[in-house]
This record gives structure tokens, sequence and C-alpha cells, in this order.
């Protein structure tokens, strides 16, 4: 028995040898313990997809852990200001204009006076955030991680301070660190943010009333789903982009063609290699003002009502006490960690969107939980980048997964294109989703897998299947064997393997 603090805690090391031969060290710990005289053996700064699973892992495999967040509610920008919220709109908007522009009577569905309750639809988002929210506070919970709420930065190697609201402090001392505080809206610059008139991301979740006109700056995954939402409730929307395509980085061109034809017939208007300079409000309106990247010359100006900022995100590594710590970063602001999410100091360790790599809440839980492991048993993680996939949840959803034809073209690889067309597809025919296609890349020689990319109504279910796939090293043979279930949309993808490995799919010409 050894009392700490005026607590007991009782220590039952259990070392259990795993299949792999990995070593784990489970130590069950008592539920009270005062935290400024505790030790504990990881403390994770930020709780967003990152964090809160590194933190439940790392409890679950039997670390003392505590973890530290900034803001009121867990969950970080994905869950309240993010991946969340924007599904709620997304979802809600699309059935909104289901109903509002024919969609519904063209399949028999009739009614008169439909109308847009835009509270109610916010108030069914925050109810999802704060469901998921509340829920991530009881997984902390139920798995003994010690919560604390306030701003983290670390002191020394071994302590992180936090200051709370009232601007007190608390001082954890910890065996190790990790940092997984995520990123935050990169600043457009000249253009200044008030939330209401000129918004970020943040702002467009949560917008008073539809606006008449919205210019968006950015073409990238955030800026169009959350151009669609407006777009569904009624708002003109132009989109600003300042390279030759839309979709970011990562989206194969032909796919990034089609997905621009599809949204420009949903009455989004894109204006493309075009550079915004500067924009003022005049009135209640805001001047958008710029001009062409290819003719600088050629300059034009824009009015609307709201001014959606969508350039990206930066990572968020401010007044965490990584300069005074010597915490090496790269020239984009990020933390510098070698093959074990470890940081120059070794015990200091970085996950997610603040460390290079796709900004992406699923490849960040991902590199929570391989480096808690990789902490308690001392072996080297492995995520394979190339099987991270990508989704944009307009409609329809874009995904892909791997290489684009752009990047094997550069990269000197020899490959094949198996294509099917969702037109062909059976049940895409019958609920009256045809938009869209499967493209396959594979390799010319051996046939395995090095790309999936899918513009279809449930592509970023579908994208899951391509990944696990491509993580086990599969052929374009290998799933074009697997027995898909008919009538589904999957079989689209079964199909645009076989196109690539035998030249032909069985349903189109």
């Amino acid at each position: 028995m050894l009392k700490i603090g005026g607590n007991i805690t009782k220590l039952n090391s259990i070392v259990s040898q795993t299949k792999s031969g990995s070593v784990f060290i489970s130590l069950f710990q008592s539920k009270n313990y005062s935290s400024s005289t505790e030790e504990f053996d990881l403390t994770v700064i930020g709780s967003g997809p990152g964090g809160y699973v590194a933190a439940i892992k790392a409890a679950q495999l039997g670390l003392k852990t505590a973890c530290v967040e900034k803001n009121d509610t867990l969950g970080g920008t994905c869950l309240n200001v993010g991946c969340i919220p924007s599904k709620a709109l997304l979802h809600n908007s699309h059935l909104f204009h289901q109903a509002s522009h024919g969609d519904l009577k063209k399949r028999g569905v009739e009614f008169d006076n439909v109308r847009l309750n835009l509270e109610t639809l916010m108030q069914q988002k925050q109810n999802a955030v704060k469901g998921l929210t509340d829920g991530v506070a009881f997984l902390l919970k139920s798995n003994k991680v010690s919560r604390f709420n306030g701003f983290g930065s670390i002191s020394s190697p071994n302590e992180v301070t936090v200051t709370k609201n009232d601007n007190s402090k608390e001082v954890i001392k910890t065996k190790n660190i990790l940092i997984a505080t995520g990123s935050e809206v990169t600043p457009f610059p000249g253009i200044d943010i008030d939330e209401e008139t000129i918004v970020s991301s943040t702002g467009a979740l949560s917008l008073k009333q539809v606006p008449k006109s919205m210019v968006l700056i950015g073409g990238g995954v955030i800026g169009l789903e959350l151009g669609s939402v407006w777009s569904r409730l009624g708002s003109q929307v132009t989109c600003i982009e300042f390279l030759p395509s839309i979709g970011g980085l990562g989206i194969d061109a032909e796919v990034a063609k089609q997905f621009q034809r599809i949204l420009t017939k949903q009455g989004i208007k894109f204006k493309l290699e075009t550079k915004v300079v500067g924009a003022e409000k005049i009135g209640d309106q805001v001047k958008v003002n710029i001009e062409s990247v290819k003719n600088p010359a050629s300059k034009e100006s824009i009015e609307c009502d709201t001014l959606l900022v969508c350039i990206g995100r930066r990572p968020y590594t401010q007044n965490l006490g990584l300069q005074n710590l010597g915490v090496k970063m790269d020239e984009r602001g990020r933390i510098a960690t070698n093959n074990k999410f470890q940081t120059n100091i070794p015990n200091i360790y970085a996950i997610g969107d603040c460390i290079q790599g796709p900004m992406l809440a699923h490849k960040a839980e991902d590199e929570g939980i391989v480096c808690v492991e990789s902490i308690v048993s001392g072996g080297t993680p492995h995520i394979d980048y190339n099987c991270v996939p990508s989704v944009i949840y307009t409609h329809p959803e874009v995904a892909w997964v791997g290489k684009n034809e752009e990047q094997l073209k550069q990269e000197g690889v020899k490959y094949r294109v198996g294509k099917f067309p969702m037109a062909a597809n059976s049940r895409a025919k019958t609920v009256g989703e045809t938009d869209g296609f499967v493209k396959v890349l594979s390799d010319a020689v051996t046939d395995r897998i090095l790309g999936v990319h899918l513009i279809n109504s449930v592509a970023g279910e579908l994208v899951n299947e391509a990944t696990l796939a491509m993580e086990y090293g599969a052929s374009c043979e290998d799933l074009a064997r697997v027995c898909h279930a008919h009538p589904t949309v999957s079989e689209s993808l079964k199909e645009a393997h076989l196109a690539a490995y035998f030249g032909k799919p069985i349903n189109s010409v």
C-alpha cells in the first residue's frame, strides 16, 4: 500500500504478453487523488479528436492520465465548431433543398408552403454538438482521466501549468506530455473578421439569417461545405478560388472538374484563378475587390451581404511554452516530431493538426492511439499516411484515398485506370442519385490499388472499403472478386476495380 497526498492508492502491476510480443504494464489506481501533489504518467494538452482519444487510450493501457482543455466544453474544433456542426447543417440543408426545389415532388411527395425555420435548424445542430461533447466528458470520466479546465502551457519538461479563467494557476507534474492542440482559422491579411458580416468557418455555422448573397474566399473542403449549406438555404454564393480548380490538395483533377460542374448546376458560381486583394464594409454590404491571377490588370468588385473567409487552417502552437523549452518547429509553425511523435525533448510528444500531415480528425485520432501505445510498449508506431482518406461532405459527396492521377504521372508510375459511372449503378438509378463516378488507379504491373476517387451520394462511406483494401495491399482483382450486395452503391466500387483489372466492367460499356 502506498500513501500519497493523504490518499491511499493500491498499485497492482500486471505484465501481460501480447501475441506480437509487446509488453504492457497496467497500473490500477484509486479514483481520488490530489492533482497538485501526485505525478501523472501522461498529460494531454487539448481534448479534440486526437487529444481525448489519446487520453482514453492511455488510461485504458494503465497510465495515470490528465487532459487539459482551455474551452468550457470538450471535443476541440471538430466537435464544437467544425466537423460535427457542419455535418448537421449539411444534412438538414440538403433536406430543405430537396423539399423546396422540386426534388421530392419528382419522387411523388407533394406539399405546399415549404418554409425554413433557421432557429430550429440551428438548435438541432447545437443539440448534436452538446450530445457529443457531453459524451466525451462522460468517456473521460468513465476511463478515470483527470480533467483540468484552463489554458495548458509547458513550464518544464515535466510540468504543465494550467491557467484558469480567474487567472489562478495549477501545476501538473507529469512524466510525459502530449501536445494535441490542433489548429485555428488562418486569417486573411487585411480583412478583419467580425463573425457577423465578415465571417470565418466558425461564424458561418451560426448566422442569424440567410444572406441574400455570400462571397466565399477559398474553394477547399471547408469553404465548399459551408458554401453549399447557405446556397441550399437560399443564398447566392460566389466562390473565389486562387487555384485553377476546386477541392483543395489531393483531389483528382477529373473529379474536381465534375465536382465543379455539379455545384454550378446547384447554383454556386465560381471565379477560379482569381485573387482577393481586399474587402471593405459599405453600410450593410461588403465590397470584395478581386483581380485575375493571370492578368492582374483585370480587376473587379463584388458586393455581398456576407463574406466567408475559408483559406485554410494553421497549427495552434502559440503560448504553449515551446520556445522557452527549445522545442523545434518547422517553417510553417508546426511542431517537429520523429517517427514516434517525439519532439526533440524525448518525453514531449505531439500529434494531429499541430504536426506535419493532413489536418483531419481521423488522422489525429489514429496518431493519438499509436503514440500512446508506443509510450507504453517502447515500440515504434506505424501509420501509412497514404491510407488516410479524405471526404468533402457536399451532395454528392467527394472522397478519395491514395494517389491521384496527377501524382502518379509526376512520379513516373505506370498505372491503369478503371472507371464506373453512377448512372449505370442500379441503386443510384432507383434513388435518383446518378451524378458522379468511381475511379480506380492501379499499378500497371502488379495490379495493386494505388488510389480510389469517388463522387457519389455515399462516397464518404464507400471510401472506407477502399482504404481497408489499400491498407492490406489488395489488388484490383482482390476487390473485384469480393461479392457485394445487390442493389447497392458499393457495387460501383467493385465494377471500377473490375474495369482496372480486366479492362471492362460488367454493367457499363
